[in-house]
């Protein structure tokens, strides 16, 4: 039985977290988003003509997301550089996530780009970077029903536990990943995945206790929001 967390933390208990947009100023949207010692940086740049035009859309907008590790990010070995075949999975599910959310009709023969690189990680990174990334939609002005949330969850041992780091994903005895994303304002999930073996009942636990904590993460995105608009307001002024 896993009875105290590595780091101290309540088994509900997240990381400390801190947020941040209009991070990257030639970008049409960004932020920055950290929670523990994950770092991740998005950087939104569109809609702007699709090339080659065979990949456009004459009744909507396509969105394509780019998750990136830097080399220097694990504190462990280096991370191999470019694209791999993890990353390319990644990018994938962080689109699957926001689309939900998205209205590109506005947009028709156009791309947006979501470019998400990972500073520093310690697990966790998918989640920080949807949460930023959809931070930065924002930021740039994208048409959205509502904010995306993501935290991961789980099982370490026999406990199930939300916002697992890296020792707790390596748990020798054992340990369940579940990366979840949701909107904030109808609970709905928009991303769910499940790396392990896990009883309903184990389940349910955890998406309740990661409900509760992207309503946590929504609250710090509102904040971080509003605070840059509130500096881009006064300067105008």
């Amino acid at each position: 039985m896993y009875k105290k967390r590595f780091d101290d933390r309540k088994f509900d208990e997240l990381r400390p977290i801190s947020a941040k947009t209009g991070v990257v100023k030639r970008a049409d949207g960004s932020a920055m988003f950290r929670i523990g010692n994950t770092v991740a940086l998005a950087a939104v740049y569109g809609p702007r003509e699709l090339y080659p035009k065979f990949l456009q859309s004459p009744e909507k907008g396509i969105l394509r997301c780019n998750y990136n590790m830097m080399s220097f990010s694990g504190a462990g070995e280096r991370v191999r550089p470019g694209p791999t075949r993890r990353s390319k999975e990644i990018s994938l599910v962080m689109e699957k996530a926001l689309l939900p959310v998205l209205d590109l009709s506005d947009y028709p023969n156009a791309v947006i780009d979501v470019f998400v690189e990972l500073l520093q990680t310690d697990a966790g990174t998918r989640c920080a970077g949807i949460t930023a990334a959809a931070m930065a939609l924002a930021d740039a002005g994208i048409p959205m029903k509502d904010l995306v949330s993501s935290i991961s969850v789980g099982l370490v041992g026999n406990t199930v536990v939300v916002d697992l780091n890296k020792e707790e994903e390596d748990y020798e005895e054992g340990s369940v990943d579940i990366p979840i994303a949701m909107t904030p304002r109808t609970n709905e999930l928009t991303l769910l995945q499940l790396d392990g073996i896990i009883s309903k009942d184990k389940l349910l636990e955890a998406l309740q206790l990661g409900k509760k904590a992207c309503q946590e993460i929504y609250k710090i995105q509102q904040k971080a929001l509003k605070e840059s608009y509130s500096v881009a307001g006064g300067k105008n002024e």
